[in-house]
């Protein structure tokens, strides 16, 4: 809550104010009828917003500021019928025109309406203690940014508008305000603390050179914009990896270094893999996308060289998911970052849909690897030679074995998950978070010890499970255009153009 220039101070249940400020559409009745107004006003006012934010609309609002005064006054509030009974009832016990019959005005103060059944669902003390998650996060920016500004008055022209010169009876301008000279204010100002500037330059950047906190080492990879090299913190002698960008000047973005190599290298690299490995692996990452998929997230490119180890200890506590060159985090048309509690009112029905597509298809990528981890090859592609348009027709049909090889030793849990990561349908594929309920992964300490042999060699494995992703993103068919008096537009349009007699 900010802005608190109209605020009063030591206004309790006996004493009132006779101010007229605030935003008309807000104002409790008995601001503006200026018989004195205490604490009770501001429940109104909370009344007003809470309108405002389940209907979209004010709930008093007029032509102009008189027309909105009468209403706050004396119109009768239309209640719309799709809120729930709490909302209702809570909105009506807050829009009572006489401030002592108000919720909120009694002994109890806000204890009264945090009782009411519309916050039953509310742990008031773990939103106290910050422990609930927020139903969305606003899209932070520059000091700067009028991103939140209403845009009637960003699209305006900025022009000087100096002060209208005080008139006989300008001291009832400020009547119920207080006054503090500005001479007062000049005699107490701190001076400046000189010795913070340090600290604070430490916390926006150190302007050393990078080569005098990291030790260069040689190349690990390069890509189309940067260098990828291997470099060592000086002061503690940790190994880092370190994207050299080079547009003029270098940019360092120094990362965790991966030693460890891909997930599916070292799998492949061992020459016997049980369900229970592959269920601790499975479970890592599975964590990790449900909460990417929690804070409304999607990763789009979870391809096994996405997934890598970070030191050599076999660990699965060691995996990590790198490459978010693809992700993608939903946003309202306001702009603002959502999160699945809050998207469910307030996002348009298309924009979930293409949400959920975007996670089901994190999904059925983990489904390809838990596949290749259980089986020794992957489902969809026979080796690296298979073409595109064949991969697709596959991945289409929906179709895969689960016979033979080592699948006639795989638990039938094991399959029932993977039939579910892998459905050709979005809708009916499994959740992240179904998945982290299935006993395959939740009972994973009770899966068997077998020893799953690997099948093909592991060039043929990578280079099947390169094919498969790149058929994916291979571009699609070009559909056959047809003369344009051949669309169903153009039929329905000549339809009309027939007269009676025509017809």
């Amino acid at each position: 809550v900010v802005d608190f220039g109209l605020s009063k101070e030591s206004v309790d249940q006996e004493k009132k104010a006779y101010s007229f400020c605030g935003t008309v559409e807000y104002m409790a009745p008995e601001v503006v009828n200026r018989r004195g107004h205490n604490q009770s006003a501001d429940w109104w006012s909370f009344g007003v917003l809470m309108f405002e934010m389940l209907t979209g609309t004010l709930p008093f609002q007029g032509k102009d500021r008189n027309e909105t005064m009468n209403m706050i006054l004396k119109a009768k509030l239309g209640m719309p019928q799709f809120l729930s009974p709490e909302a209702q009832s809570l909105l009506r016990m807050l829009f009572k025109r006489n401030p002592s019959n108000r919720l909120g005005a009694g002994s109890d103060g806000v204890e009264e309406i945090k009782r009411h059944p519309f916050f039953s669902t509310v742990d008031w003390n773990k939103l106290f203690r910050r422990e609930i998650q927020p139903p969305f996060k606003p899209a932070s920016g520059k000091p700067e940014d009028t991103f939140c500004f209403d845009p009637e008055f960003t699209a305006k022209t900025p022009k000087d508008s100096p002060g209208v010169p005080p008139s006989a009876n300008a001291h009832q301008l400020f009547k119920g305000f207080s006054f503090v000279a500005t001479t007062t204010v000049e005699d107490h100002k701190i001076s400046p603390l000189t010795n913070i500037l340090p600290i604070v330059q430490q916390l926006h950047g150190s302007s050393a050179q990078f080569t005098d906190v990291y030790e260069l080492k040689e190349d690990i990879g390069v890509g189309s914009y940067s260098v990828c090299k291997r470099c060592i913190h000086i002061a503690t002698n940790m190994e880092f990896a370190v994207k050299v960008y080079d547009d003029g000047r270098f940019i360092y973005l120094v990362t965790e270094l991966m030693k460890g190599g891909e997930l599916l290298d070292r799998i492949l690299r061992q020459k016997f893999f049980s369900e229970r490995e592959a269920s601790a692996v499975l479970y890592t990452i599975t964590k990790t996308v449900d909460y990417l998929h929690c804070q409304g997230v999607v990763h789009r490119d979870l391809k096994p060289s996405n997934i890598l180890y970070t030191d050599d200890s076999n660990n699965a506590d060691s995996i990590r998911i790198c490459d978010f060159g693809f992700a993608k985090q939903l946003r309202g048309e306001n702009g603002l970052l959502l999160t699945p509690c809050y998207t469910a009112n307030f996002v348009a029905p298309e924009v979930l849909m293409r949400q959920g597509y975007d996670a089901a298809c994190d999904i059925w990528s983990l489904g390809v690897l838990l596949y290749t981890m259980l089986a020794g090859y992957t489902p969809f592609a026979n080796g690296p030679n298979d073409t595109p348009e064949e991969i697709l027709v596959r991945i289409g049909s929906g179709k895969f074995s689960l016979s033979g090889g080592n699948w006639d030793t795989v638990s039938d849990a094991a399959k029932d998950l993977l039939s579910h990561m892998l459905h050709v349908d979005p809708h009916q594929r499994y959740t992240a978070e179904q998945v982290l309920k299935h006993s395959w992964i939740a009972c994973r300490d009770q899966l068997p010890h077998y020893q799953l042999n690997r099948q093909d060699a592991p060039h043929l494995v990578k280079g099947a499970m390169a094919a498969t992703y790149s058929a994916l993103n291979h571009k699609t068919f070009q559909p056959v255009l047809e003369p344009v008096a051949a669309s169903s537009l153009a039929q329905r349009r000549s339809m009309k153009k027939l007269t009676s007699t025509d017809l």
